[in-house]
């Protein structure tokens, strides 16, 4: 198992030298062996969510220049950082989603888990979940493919246009211009998720009409039902088409931008 030659003291007192910008070469082997201190947490989580049946992709530590940043930008300690190592899952869509949320919330005991779909962070949408593994803490990315999407824009936005992007920066347009694809990935979501509960109505419903069928019902009562079942189906396919119609225009819009994005910075290199 890896080890941390440092205190917590003494990691801290690194970070407010790489945040005050004095520190020296030293410091810098220092953080270095701190990140590789996560190594065997990192591996055992991600062994963990193998066996589950997710293939986690992601780095083992984040990059000294991330967070020498993450400091300067937050008030937050060394020691606080909660995704020095971490990993990303990504999935079809929002009802996947929240199943393995689930079952990795429960694999890890005492993780825990921040929705960043109920708390955007600059039009970032994903569920994040902290696992403590051998003392370190462990950050596991939950994506939709949508959510995906959307990152790797702002990603990508971020080293064309300006770092600032991220945080809420950068040109007003393009910034706004995020924020409406943001939008537009919640509110596929909210159709996805109305979809799905229309499915369980209609599954319980076909449920309780087959008992009832079993039984001698006035042809007016079995009218009814049938009548009912066929209204409740063509619900059912009125919103898989809306569902899909609206991540067809979400990945459209994303993609598009994501193409443009590339355009520009190879007319740059």
């Amino acid at each position: 198992m890896s080890k941390n030659p440092l205190s917590k003291t003494q990691i801290d007192r690194l970070g407010d030298r790489l945040k005050g910008g004095s520190h020296e070469e030293i410091d810098l082997r220092l953080l270095e062996d701190y990140r590789r201190s996560f190594g065997d947490a990192y591996q055992e989580v991600v062994r963990i969510i193998r066996e589950r049946g997710q293939s986690p992709t992601g780095r083992l530590a984040k990059s000294t220049p991330s967070v020498v940043d993450k400091l300067k930008r937050e008030s937050i300690r060394l020691s606080q950082i909660q995704d020095i190592a971490g990993c990303r899952i990504v999935v079809t869509d929002v009802i996947e989603q929240e199943q393995v949320v689930e079952t990795l919330a429960a694999a890890f005991h005492g993780a825990s888990v921040r929705d960043r779909r109920e708390e955007p962070s600059y039009g970032y949408r994903a569920v994040h979940i902290v696992a403590e593994m051998f003392g370190k803490p462990i950050e596991i990315q939950v994506r939709t493919s949508l959510q995906h999407m959307w990152a790797n824009l702002s990603e990508k936005s971020s080293d064309v246009l300006s770092p600032k992007i991220k945080y809420g920066g950068g040109p007003v347009k393009w910034r706004n211009f995020l924020d409406k694809g943001s939008q537009s990935v919640a509110a596929y979501e909210v159709l996805e998720k109305i979809h799905s509960e229309a499915v369980t109505a209609h599954e319980v419903l076909e449920n309780a009409a087959a008992e009832l069928l079993e039984h001698r019902l006035p042809e007016h009562k079995v009218q009814e039902i049938v009548e009912e079942m066929e209204a409740s189906r063509l619900r059912i396919k009125d919103l898989a088409e809306e569902v899909l119609s609206a991540w067809n225009e979400t990945a459209d819009l994303l993609n598009k931008a994501i193409s443009w994005l590339d355009e520009r910075k190879g007319e740059k290199q």
